[in-house]
């Protein structure tokens, strides 16, 4: 059985989209509130993917507790269930050490499963899902996401061209039901949490250039070697984690596809995009207050959004 509201009752949330400074202040407050933080994002999930996720470091590690990080192995797949119910048991686990789950990350749906629970997903045909990939494959991503939006506008308003599982999971649904999968996931059971969620804002031009640095930043870091290692390790990675923010461009540049200069543009652009997606998401969810994410006393106005 899936988690449900009441594990996640005295949780906080703060999210916010990539290089907002989540991790800055999540530390600051789990110092000052006494609280561990949980991983939300799908990417610090797994082994040896450290620099290009902007995964807390050993030393941020040792100043808090940090649960549901490094579960998995680049070639193995979580899905959102499987967060959401070890989420359930890192919040059981943080609270027997007498601390507070402070959930921290930007994966939007990570945090709609912890809000508001999982839909009762329908039984599909698999030769469904394999006949979609496969024409994903000969027609490309974008072909079928301009499917989706022709069926089930709601959901291809949310997901990216190039997010191929995603876009066929909805496509399937819509197949072998008859009903847009955005139909099936508003009529979830589970009560929304009382979870009183923050997400850090800055104007677009301020956060493009904090992203800009930040990944020039995890370049210098050795980001190439760490996707280089990744791409020869001792099995294939899995889908997650080879179509990862970033890491699918240098793929490509290891593979011959770029040039370096035209590498490093595209990881920016993709990211900036992403960056975009998550601040229109974050927006548009009512239990998320938006709280400013420059200046000094920003954890101070997280603590009040809270209340």
């Amino acid at each position: 059985m899936p988690p449900t509201p009441a594990a996640f009752a005295d949780a906080l949330v703060l999210t916010g989209p990539t290089a907002s400074g989540k991790t800055d202040v999540a530390l600051e407050l789990a110092r000052r509130l006494g609280c561990a933080i949980v991983a939300m994002d799908s990417m610090t999930l797994y082994r040896g993917m450290d620099i290009g996720t902007a995964k807390p470091t050993a030393a941020e590690r040792a100043l808090v507790p940090h649960d549901l990080l490094d579960l998995l192995d680049p070639w193995e797949s979580g899905n959102v269930a499987w967060w959401l119910t070890r989420a359930a048991e890192a919040c059981e686990q943080i609270r027997s050490r007498g601390l507070r789950p402070l959930f921290v990350g930007g994966t939007p749906f990570f945090l709609k499963a912890l809000l508001h629970g999982l839909f009762d997903s329908p039984a599909i045909d698999a030769a469904i899902r394999e006949r979609l990939e496969d024409e994903a494959g000969r027609v490309g991503p974008e072909a079928l996401h301009a499917r989706l939006a022709a069926v089930d506008p709601v959901a291809a308003a949310r997901l990216h061209p190039n997010d191929v599982r995603r876009v066929v999971r909805a496509l399937e649904v819509f197949e072998g039901t008859g009903r847009p999968i955005s139909d099936w996931q508003g009529s979830w059971k589970n009560a929304a949490a009382p979870i009183p969620v923050v997400a850090l804002d800055w104007p677009k031009d301020a956060l493009n250039v904090r992203i800009d640095a930040r990944i020039d930043a995890m370049l210098a870091a050795g980001w190439l070697d760490e996707a280089r290692r990744l791409r020869n390790g001792p099995k294939p990675l899995g889908r997650e984690a080879a179509q990862a923010l970033g890491y699918r461009d240098l793929f490509d540049f290891l593979a011959g596809g770029t040039d370096w200069d035209a590498t490093v543009a595209n990881i920016k652009l993709h990211t900036r995009q992403f960056a975009k997606r998550q601040r229109t998401w974050f927006r548009g969810l009512k239990e998320c207050v938006s709280v400013a994410g420059d200046g000094s006393v920003v954890a101070e106005r997280v603590m009040k959004a809270w209340g």
